[in-house]
């Protein structure tokens, strides 16, 4: 009895615990990418000349989008197709 109340105490305050992770960047890494997601979205480093496409390039770009849908996903991927791959240290 004892051990399914404070099971359930624990449960009830599983909420606070993730509410102490502080706000922000963990790493230098994640601030950096922040940043580039930052900038990405407000277009202050976009272009002033606007690229545009033909409608070959736009025609050939869609068929390529949809004959990836030909191939269906593996159900797992085999390791031993396709060679081998060497580990860094």
């Amino acid at each position: 009895m004892k051990f399914h109340y404070l099971a359930g105490l624990a449960l009830l305050a599983l909420p606070y615990a993730a509410s102490a992770i502080e706000a922000g960047p963990s790493s230098p890494q994640q601030a950096e990418t922040e940043n580039w997601m930052a900038l990405q979205l407000s277009g202050r480093a976009a272009s002033a000349n606007p690229q545009k496409t033909t409608p070959a390039e736009r025609e050939q770009a869609m068929k390529r989008w949809l004959d990836s849908n030909k191939h269906p996903i593996p159900e797992f991927f085999d390791q031993k197709i396709g060679g081998t791959a060497q580990g860094g240290k």
